[in-house]
C-alpha cells in the first residue's frame, strides 16, 4: 500500500509517518507534503493508494485537496485527520467520498482498523479495475461514474440476487458501515438500497416470463423470493399491475 501524508507541520508529520510504519510492514510512505498544492502534484505524479491528509494546510486546505482530485479523477482513497470534531467539516467529507475521518491524536490502534478497512476497500478495487474490460452487460454499465464501492456492491447484487442479501452483509463485506453504504448507494444510483433490490428482482422475474417460464411461484424462488404472497405484493408495487393482469397481457400479445 503506497502512502502520502499531508500535513503542515512538520513534527505532526513525521509523528504520523513513524507511526503508519509502525503498524505493517506491507505499506510505503512514498512522499510527504506541507500543503495542499504539494501534495496534489504528488498525487498526480506517484498515484498513491491512500492519502492522510490535515484539513488546515496553506496554499491548498485538505478539502480543497480532495475536491481537486475527484475533479480530475484521480484513483486514490483520502483519510482526513483533524485536531477537531467538526461538523460542517464532516460533512463535506462524506459528500466527497472521503474514506476516513479520523481526529487527532491518532492511536496505534486506530491506525490498525483504519489500514485493514483500507485494504480491504483497494484490494477490491483492483479486482474491479481488472475485471472491468472483461464484462459485457451489466448493472455497473448502467452507472459509469459510480464509486467503486458502488460499483463492486451493484457486481455482487448482480451475482447473489436469487439468495438473501442484505444491506449489512454488502457493507460488511465492502469493509465500510452500513451507514456509509447507505449514503454512497442512494447517493450514485438515486435510490435506496431496499428499494433498488426489490426492482431488480422483479425486472429479472419479468425477464423469465417472457422466455416463457409459468411457474409464478418457481419464478419467485429464482428471483431471491421465498414467500410467494410477498412477490405478488412487491410485484404490484413495483410495476402497478397485478401479477395475474400482467401475465394475462403478455399471454394476449
Amino acid at each position: 500500500m503506497k502512502i502520502i501524508v499531508a500535513e503542515n507541520e512538520q513534527r505532526a508529520r513525521e509523528g504520523i509517518c513513524k507511526l503508519l510504519q509502525s503498524v505493517s510492514e506491507n505499506l510505503e510512505v512514498i512522499a510527504q507534503a506541507s500543503n495542499g498544492e504539494t501534495a496534489l502534484e504528488l498525487i498526480e505524479q506517484l498515484e498513491p493508494d491512500v492519502v492522510f491528509t490535515d484539513i488546515k494546510m496553506p496554499y491548498m486546505d485538505g478539502i480543497t485537496l480532495i475536491q481537486k482530485a475527484r475533479e480530475k479523477k484521480l484513483r486514490t482513497e483520502f483519510v482526513v485527520i483533524s485536531a477537531y470534531a467538526d461538523f460542517q467539516t464532516a460533512q463535506q467529507c462524506i459528500s466527497l467520498d472521503v474514506t476516513e475521518y479520523l481526529l487527532k491524536p491518532l492511536t496505534k490502534a486506530e491506525l490498525e482498523n483504519v489500514l485493514t478497512r483500507l485494504s480491504a476497500r483497494i484490494k477490491g478495487q483492483n479486482v474491479y479495475l481488472s475485471n472491468e474490460e472483461k464484462e459485457g452487460e451489466s448493472l455497473r454499465s448502467q452507472y459509469p461514474d459510480a464509486h467503486p464501492m458502488v460499483l463492486r456492491a451493484l457486481d455482487m447484487i448482480e451475482k447473489r440476487y436469487q439468495k438473501k442479501i442484505t444491506q449489512t452483509e454488502l457493507a460488511e463485506k465492502l469493509g465500510i458501515s452500513p451507514q456509509y453504504f447507505s449514503y454512497i448507494f442512494s447517493k450514485h444510483v438515486g435510490e435506496g438500497f431496499a428499494t433498488f433490490l426489490k426492482k431488480y428482482r422483479i425486472q429479472q422475474a419479468i425477464k423469465l416470463f417472457e422466455k416463457g417460464e409459468e411457474d409464478k411461484n418457481e419464478v419467485a424462488y429464482k428471483v431471491g423470493y421465498s414467500d410467494v404472497k410477498y412477490f405478488y405484493r412487491v410485484f404490484r408495487e413495483v410495476t402497478g399491475k397485478h401479477l395475474s393482469e400482467y401475465i394475462t397481457e403478455q399471454g394476449e400479445k
